[in-house]
Formats: structure tokens, C-alpha cells, sequence
């Protein structure tokens, strides 16, 4: 199966390496030369167009930063759509809103493309391990295709619903997780401040109800004060927007997705975006007059 990539960023480029790496021909496109250098030297076939990746692909995955982008890849000039051979199956594992998943959805059926919402968590971590929790939202006979290639990236892939729920199942676990590194952070902030060794704090606290992942993994990063990206704030900025969206076209309460959507804004506007989400801390403690 030859499959098509767009997005080579912090997670897509991992992603193509795997891949790779699981014997599938790879088909990408980049507007930098400088972003397609790192595969193509690994053995992944550079072409001039979307289009021309989408003609040469059976399945197409794109990984970029929002709808809009999205929309560019699958329906814009030159784009998926515009090359797309019968039978194609484009995978979107971007993080988007589940209306503008099931709108692009919709325009590309109406063009013989059959597409997946399958956003992942895990991080750039996950990406190069090739562990990536894969969140499906379309057809059945589109997943059954694609699933060789999701394989490759992922460890945990679930069809969860049609168009548009993997978006959602997304936007629950960025509720979850957002949520969760503003809780870790908030609760080592507090021990030091106490004037408490944070690491045995955590470490008495592993032991409880109180451990998760979060405090586990993020958690040591924290003390570890290591804030190199591998998901960025303002990444998870704009996925708690997306939460937000969607609770108000809903009409839902979301109290704490509403106020760790805050915590986000503070980070990105305090000069924070580009550090990992987990230095939310750093936030923390400016505000209690302390390290940042």
C-alpha cells in the first residue's frame, strides 16, 4: 500500500519514519525543502503537489496545525481532492473541531474521497515510538483500509464513532489532560511553596488515588524543570478553544476546561507558547511570586 503524508512537523515527521521503518512507500509534500530533507534521506518520495501525492497514494494522512489547514490539503487548489485515484482514503489526524471534520467529510464525499478524523495523543514521544493513542471518527470500510498505516504510528486505534467522533473523543482528552497538568502543576507549586520537598510529595502521592500519568510522567518533567516541547501551549491553547467552541454550541458547563482554556491564554500571552504545556508550572509560580 503506497501512502501519501502532509504535515512533516514535530509529529508527522516521527510518524512517516515509522512508516518507514514498517515497509509502507511514502508519498510527501512540503513547502520547505528543509522539512522533506529528514525523510526523503530515510526513503520517503518526494513529489511537487498534494495532488501528486493523492495520485500516487491509497491512503493520504495529513498531521498540520488547524482546520483551515485542513481544508487547504484535502479541498483547496492542487489539493487531495484534485488528485485524488478511486477508492481513497484520506486520514486526517490533526486536531480539529468535529463540525469542520464533518464538513470536510462531506465535501470530499461529494468528490469520491472517503476520509477519517483520527486526531492521536501521545506527544512527539508517542510519534517516535510509535504508540500514538489513534482516535477514529468515519466508515467502516475507510477504517478497515487505513488501519495498516494507522498500525505503524499507533499502539491504541479505536473507530469510535462516524465522521467527526474522533474529534470529539479528542476533545475529551484534552479536557482530561489539560485539566490534569494544570492539577500536577498546581499541586507541586503548592508543596514547594509549603516549603515541602515537591519530589516526595509526588512520590507519596504515586502510590495513592491521586496517581495518573500526568503525575507520573509530566509530573518529573516538572521537577526535572525540563520544558522542552513535545506538545507546545500553544497547541493545547487552541485545543481547549476548540472545547470551549463546541460547549457553547452545545450549550454544555465545562467549568474546568473553562478555566484551564484560561490558564492556557495566561501561558501563550505571557511569551510561554512556545514552551511544553507541562510549564504551565512556570505560570503558576510567577503568579505566587515566585521561580519562573
Amino acid at each position: 500500500m503506497n501512502i501519501g503524508f502532509i504535515g512533516l512537523g514535530l509529529m508527522g515527521r516521527p510518524m512517516v519514519l515509522n512508516l518507514l521503518k514498517a515497509g509502507f512507500s511514502v508519498n510527501v509534500w512540503a513547502r520547505r525543502e528543509a522539512s522533506l530533507a529528514p525523510v526523503v534521506e530515510h526513503g520517503a518520495r518526494a513529489l511537487g503537489s498534494v495532488a501528486e501525492v493523492a495520485a500516487a497514494s491509497d491512503v493520504v494522512i495529513s498531521c498540520v496545525a488547524d482546520a483551515p489547514d485542513v481544508a487547504q490539503v484535502a479541498l483547496g487548489e492542487q489539493g487531495v481532492a484534485d488528485g485524488a485515484r478511486d477508492g481513497l482514503v484520506f486520514v486526517d489526524m490533526s486536531t480539529i473541531a468535529p463540525a469542520a471534520a464533518r464538513d470536510i467529510a462531506d465535501k470530499l464525499k461529494a468528490r469520491g474521497v472517503s476520509m477519517l478524523d483520527a486526531p492521536v495523543s501521545g506527544g512527539e514521544v508517542g510519534a517516535i515510538a510509535g504508540t500514538l493513542t489513534v482516535m477514529v471518527g468515519g466508515e467502516q470500510a475507510a477504517f478497515d483500509k487505513a488501519l495498516p498505516a494507522l498500525q505503524a504510528v499507533g499502539k491504541t486505534i479505536n473507530l469510535v464513532g462516524d465522521s467527526g467522533a474522533g474529534q470529539v473523543a479528542k476533545a475529551c482528552n484534552q479536557i482530561l489532560t489539560g485539566v490534569g497538568v494544570a492539577a500536577v502543576a498546581e499541586a507541586l507549586n503548592f508543596a514547594q511553596k509549603s516549603g515541602v520537598d515537591p519530589a516526595r510529595v509526588r512520590e507519596a502521592l504515586l502510590g495513592g488515588f491521586a496517581y495518573s500519568r500526568i503525575l507520573e510522567n509530566h509530573g518529573q518533567r516538572m521537577l526535572d524543570r525540563n520544558f522542552k516541547p513535545g506538545f507546545k501551549a500553544w497547541m493545547h491553547q487552541k485545543d481547549m478553544r476548540i472545547v470551549m467552541e463546541e460547549a457553547h454550541r452545545l450549550g454544555l458547563a465545562v467549568p474546568s476546561a473553562a478555566i484551564t482554556a484560561q490558564m492556557f491564554n495566561a501561558m501563550v500571552g505571557s511569551g510561554m507558547g512556545e514552551d511544553d504545556s507541562i510549564a504551565m508550572l512556570k505560570l503558576l509560580e510567577t503568579m505566587s511570586g515566585g521561580e519562573a
